[in-house]
């Protein structure tokens, strides 16, 4: 009998992009199943109080009700650590293992992980975040030796707003910093559309495009001891 294998996505409240395509890219695996529990998020900014949806509390309820489930990884399938600093997300994953027995990791410890190995040092980044929120995500990426090749963003704050931007928008972004000749492009936000046009766009354009929902998956697979080059038809990613 084939093992099932069972991720944990740790989901903002206000989220609708990340659970169809994440139940699209695992369809083919009939082995795979992807579960969400959500908390809390409904704005992506540097105020106090939007800052503290990330506290670790919610997450941490919302990874051990995931637990009741028996999952084999659980992901916080979000970006926060983009703006708070990456050591926020090495010391949630730490503190879900240790409440759960069960591995960790995030939407953007995966993608460091992917840019890593490619390996990519010039980057071309793509958010829908206000401008202050993108500066602070260029900063957190110099400080571990990633330069922006080029960068767009939307300059939105409301999250569920995210997943309103037309795919013909993202593919334009994309599109606009390729022309810098980046090593990878990174769309950071897991309420964009931006999963499902990474192949055509690499095929196009000649560079990889990494998503952070895309991104999530491939960390939990691998986390799981499933093989995520079975994935097909979603992008690069999946072959590293």
């Amino acid at each position: 009998m084939t093992r099932r294998i069972r991720l944990g996505m740790l989901t903002p409240s206000s989220n609708t992009a990340l659970e169809p395509i994440s139940q699209a890219m695992i369809a083919p695996l009939g082995e795979v199943s992807v579960h969400f529990q959500r908390f809390p998020v409904t704005e992506i900014a540097l105020s106090e109080r939007a800052l503290a949806q990330f506290d670790d509390a919610p997450l941490l309820a919302a990874a051990e009700l995931l637990a009741h489930a028996k999952m084999d990884a659980i992901v916080w399938n979000g970006t926060s650590s983009g703006w708070l600093g990456f050591e926020a997300d090495h010391q949630l994953c730490a503190r879900i293992t240790a409440a759960t027995g069960i591995p960790a990791t995030t939407s953007m410890l995966a993608l460091n992980e992917a840019l890593a190995a490619l390996p990519a040092r010039r980057v071309g980044f793509v958010t829908p975040y206000l401008d202050a929120v993108q500066a602070r995500i260029l900063a957190n990426y110099a400080a571990i030796g990633v330069a922006s090749a080029a960068e767009r963003h939307l300059g939105l704050q409301d999250n569920f707003s995210f997943a309103e931007v037309a795919p013909a928008t993202i593919a334009g972004m994309v599109t606009e910093v390729a022309a810098a000749r980046p090593d990878a492009i990174a769309v950071i936000c897991t309420n964009l559309h931006a999963a499902p046009l990474a192949a055509e766009l690499e095929s196009r354009l000649g560079v990889p495009v990494f998503d952070t929902v895309a991104t999530a998956i491939w960390g939990a697979l691998r986390l799981s001891g499933a093989d995520p080059r079975r994935v097909r038809g979603w992008g690069r990613l999946f072959a590293l």
